[in-house]
């Protein structure tokens, strides 16, 4: 079994932002997904929960996750 991950305490502005992508969707598919990942982690949900929420591997989350806790906002972006 997978060892727990949870996205990171956000700022205030990421917050925003990431609302803002999920809400609007304007940004893109990819970005919209990752911000609803990011959002749902730091909230405290699951990576297996997440997964089943946006239709993705329970893999796929957590690597969206750890990238998210390393690179901030700019993990959101096209690999």
């Amino acid at each position: 079994m997978a060892k727990p991950v949870r996205a990171r305490r956000l700022t205030e502005d990421e917050g925003r932002r990431l609302l803002n992508y999920v809400r609007r969707g304007k940004q893109g598919t990819i970005r919209m997904r990752r911000a609803m990942i990011t959002l749902a982690s730091s909230s405290g949900t699951p990576a297996p929960s997440i997964a089943r929420l946006v239709a993705a591997d329970p893999d796929t989350v957590r690597d969206v996750i750890h990238d998210f806790n390393a690179r901030g906002l700019a993990a959101l972006g096209p690999s």
